[in-house]
């Protein structure tokens, strides 16, 4: 009864309710993806970098950063999620009988959102352990693989994905999708809010979503790239309580 009270909302208010899932797609989530890909894509220019611009985001202390979360990326990717979900399991899946390329990027949107969804789920655990408290974390999150980042020493990070192939597959898959799932929703962000209309316009959008997606495309695999090939010295093994000076890149 509860599920089919929860579609008859959605069917009554779809028109607002695909208009903000399309709108947090593109703002907060699609601008934290941005943001996170070029944080961890600065370990690509060593450890000493992505722990300095790690400290300067932690620098804010716990609180700040816990309400800038919740509000701005959390609730937004929860809301997001969930109604992305509820779409893919009315969507109609038809790419065998019209196998045209408008058709396949709606299929791969549905299937990358997916992707997603559970990358996402599991990679918060995986890093951060879902929640803060010292219980959870010490009896729930660490004994079951999660919390491994340490924001006080980011090799953590990388040491998490390097300990194993498969860990490293499912996250080069999984923000892969995500960056796909990106560029393309801003595609479809236009057509749903109509800014994009005729043929002509939806040909120029689709070229720049494409530059967009090569674009973040780019900086993920530095990120990956940069986590895989990170190696611990006695400097990075180092915990930090403060955020370290900006690191001087020696001249080439």
């Amino acid at each position: 009864m509860a599920w089919f009270d929860l579609a008859s909302f959605f069917g009554k208010h779809e028109f607002t309710i695909r208009r903000l899932h399309s709108f947090t797609g593109l703002v907060p989530v699609g601008g934290f993806l941005i943001f996170h890909l070029a944080t961890n894509a600065s370990i690509a220019d060593g450890v000493e970098i992505f722990q300095y611009r790690v400290g300067l985001i932690h620098s804010l202390g716990p609180t700040t950063i816990m309400l800038l979360e919740w509000p701005f990326i959390f609730l937004p990717i929860i809301f997001h999620a969930a109604i992305g979900m509820m779409i893919v399991s009315r969507g109609k899946r038809n790419v065998r009988q019209y196998p045209y390329v408008e058709n396949i990027r709606y299929t791969l949107q549905r299937w990358t959102g997916v992707i997603a969804f559970f990358f996402i789920f599991w990679h918060v655990f995986h890093m951060h352990g879902w929640f803060k408290f010292e219980w959870w974390i010490e009896n729930v999150a660490k004994p079951l693989g999660g919390k491994q980042f340490d924001p006080a020493n980011v090799i953590t990070a990388a040491k998490a994905i390097q300990a194993s192939p498969l860990i490293g597959v499912l996250y080069t898959v999984g923000v892969l999708s995500c960056v796909y799932h990106f560029a393309n929703g801003v595609w479809t962000f236009g057509i749903t809010w109509g800014i994009w209309i005729s043929p002509r316009a939806q040909r120029a959008a689709s070229i720049f979503c494409l530059i967009v997606g090569l674009f973040l495309g780019g900086i993920a695999v530095a990120a990956l790239y940069g986590m895989e090939t990170a190696k611990e010295s006695p400097q990075t093994a180092k915990r930090v309580s403060a955020p370290l000076p900006m690191p001087v890149m020696p001249p080439e």
